[in-house]
């Protein structure tokens, strides 16, 4: 399983390096809007929309959505508020990782998940395609090996150490000693980043956004973890082989992204 695993992420990385790097702006964000429809599709069936026709309309949602954000991703005021309220947002879904860690058995409402999803998607696309028009397709290569470091960070500290369970009612497998080894990877690449990049004084800044980057990644993770065990599916889907589906392994990005963006326009600012 892990060769498997291993396999896929690295076919995984290379096309994403090929599509951040070398596409214009338009065909990454209409690769990026193709991967996030996929991701829909999966979101659809945890708010237990089944059919394909119920499914294909919720995509045509999170698309509609989309469309509409598409030609304002270049304006940074406009981005910088929608960051703002798409934070508060993922500060409110730690609120409810932590209503349903003490009552495990309650099961949300459809149109809620739904609602999550619709927002969550559409905001993820959103942040990165304003980080690539703000900022250059150098941030949002960072963002995605920032993602990276730190679940491989995560992984092996858990699988060698993991003892405390970090959330056992939403998802077993994660360990505090897994946060402590994606902390440690973070921020030995954040240093690294900071120096590449030339953030100069900036770089306290610079290490804390991308800490919190990735404390939201996990918050991701732990929410779409919490959607399945309601649905009481171990997988968002079977595409990806050893990942499981597309939104499997985007959830921690589609919350990162977001709070990512934010911190640029911070210390773009300060």
């Amino acid at each position: 399983m892990l060769k498997q695993r291993v396999i896929t992420a690295c076919v995984l990385a290379l096309v994403a390096l090929w599509v951040v790097l070398k596409l214009p702006a338009v065909g990454f964000g209409a690769v990026l809007l193709a991967v996030l429809l996929l991701c829909a599709w999966e979101w659809a069936d945890l708010a237990s929309l089944t059919q394909p026709r119920g499914r294909l309309l919720y995509g045509g949602l999170v698309l509609a959505l989309t469309l509409a954000i598409w030609p304002l991703t270049g304006q940074a005021a406009f981005m910088a508020g929608l960051m703002i309220l798409v934070f508060a947002a993922w500060c409110g879904v730690l609120v409810w990782l932590w209503r349903y860690a003490g009552q495990p058995s309650r099961q949300d409402r459809s149109f809620v998940v739904g609602a999550a999803g619709v927002v969550a998607l559409a905001a993820a696309w959103a942040a990165l395609m304003g980080l690539r028009d703000e900022f250059g397709p150098g941030h949002v290569l960072f963002l995605l090996m920032l993602i990276w470091v730190a679940d491989i960070g995560a992984y092996f500290a858990g699988r060698r150490w993991g003892r405390r369970k970090l959330a056992p009612t939403i998802s077993p497998g994660k360990t505090w000693e897994g946060v402590w080894g994606a902390a440690a990877a973070t921020l030995a690449f954040a240093l690294v980043g900071a120096a590449v990049l030339g953030m100069g004084s900036r770089w306290p800044r610079f290490v804390a956004v991308c800490m919190v980057t990735v404390g939201f990644s996990i918050v991701g993770d732990l929410f779409e973890s919490m959607l399945k065990r309601q649905r009481g599916v171990k997988d968002s889907g079977s595409l990806l082989p050893g990942h499981g589906g597309v939104l499997d392994r985007l959830d921690s990005l589609i919350a990162a992204a977001p709070v990512f963006l934010l911190g640029w326009h911070g210390l773009a600012a300060g």
